[in-house]
């Protein structure tokens, strides 16, 4: 924010909640022309606190504050999942890992830049959470109490990890260039190299090999492991899911985290532009609007075929991910599968 001063952008932030009470503060930003993480920033005082940036030793006082609520975002999607930080593993500072039935992660730490300590604020629109952004100022993760948090232990974490100063602003830099992928794909090696696949983990690595787009190689490999389904496919799965009772896997990723949902879903919620789960303790709430393409996906896996439903925007950027549950040493289920093959 080169234009205002940051009082001033608190002050624009508070008049125009008055004006739009509704409007999500990432939408407000780009309103105000700014980033959400610079209007936090502006913020900060008895409402707001800068953290340390020290993420991983951070994640490992979550299990002690109990049930939480956890937030990812990207453009077209959110999804929320309450419950408690089971298994933290933050051995690696480049890569963390949660995992447990409610809260399941995968935190990639060089994105989270600039942590806030946040408390409940009718005028501000905040409630009391733990909010991390990049250094565009985008929202990486946001953690919220719940009536079940232990606030005791959650003030203890944010009194142990508060930053030395306080400043009002964060200093952004540019994003990371885009990836430069190939033009055109080998297509009977590609192809070859898909058919070899023992771990939906290694399809990353097949992508880097030949310096692929995601969604060219869903192109490139359709006919045999891919096929495009209707833009109206995730309508169709969540409410057959819920209706059947199906256990499914929702991922829903941006540049510095993944959440997973891995369970059931029922209340299934659409509104003009918008499909949503609107669960106790899962909602998704995603852009309908958005969506550009998807995709079926068979991946090959020591354990059988693998499949995945795969949205993406008109960018070509991945907005969600749908599998039926399964763990390692599985197969997947029939049922998913049979689910799939019908969109």
């Amino acid at each position: 924010m080169s234009t205002t001063t940051t009082s001033n952008l608190k002050e624009q932030w508070i008049a125009y909640r008055q004006q739009h009470p509704r409007t999500r503060i990432r939408d407000a930003a780009r309103e105000l022309q700014t980033s959400e993480g610079e209007l936090v920033a502006a913020c900060t005082g008895a409402t707001v606190l800068h953290l340390r940036n020290d993420f991983p030793a951070l994640l490992q006082r979550m299990p002690p504050l109990g049930k939480l609520m956890v937030l990812t975002r990207n453009e077209s999607c959110v999804i929320e999942r309450k419950g408690v930080f089971e298994d933290v593993r933050t051995e690696s500072r480049h890569v963390g890992v949660v995992v447990g039935p409610d809260i399941d992660l995968r935190m990639f730490f060089s994105r989270w830049v600039y942590g806030f300590a946040v408390l409940d604020d009718e005028t501000l629109g905040f409630k009391r959470s733990l909010q991390v952004f990049d250094a565009q100022g985008g929202a990486v993760i946001k953690i919220y109490a719940v009536p079940e948090t232990d606030l005791a232990a959650w003030d203890r974490l944010v009194q142990d990890f508060t930053a030395s100063t306080q400043p009002d602003t964060i200093h952004l830099i540019p994003a990371p260039a885009p990836a430069v992928y190939a033009k055109e794909i080998d297509q009977a090696a590609f192809l070859a190299d898909w058919a070899a696949l023992q771990d939906t983990h290694d399809f990353f690595p097949l992508l880097s090999k030949y310096k692929a787009a995601r969604l060219h190689a869903l192109e490139t490999a359709a006919g045999r492991f891919t096929r495009r389904v209707p833009s109206n496919a995730v309508k169709t799965l969540l409410e057959q899911a819920a209706a059947t009772g199906l256990e499914i896997m929702v991922f829903v990723s941006n540049p510095g985290n993944i959440e997973i949902h891995t369970g059931p879903v029922h209340k299934i919620v659409e509104i003009p532009g918008w499909i949503n789960v609107m669960d106790p303790d899962f909602n998704l709430h995603l852009k309908t609007d958005d969506i550009g393409q998807c995709w079926a996906v068979e991946k090959p896996s020591a354990d059988g075929i693998v499949t995945s439903v795969e949205v993406f925007d008109a960018k070509q950027d991945m907005i969600v991910q749908f599998f039926g549950k399964r763990k390692p040493g599985a197969p997947e289920l029939e049922a998913w599968r049979a689910l799939v093959k019908g969109l």
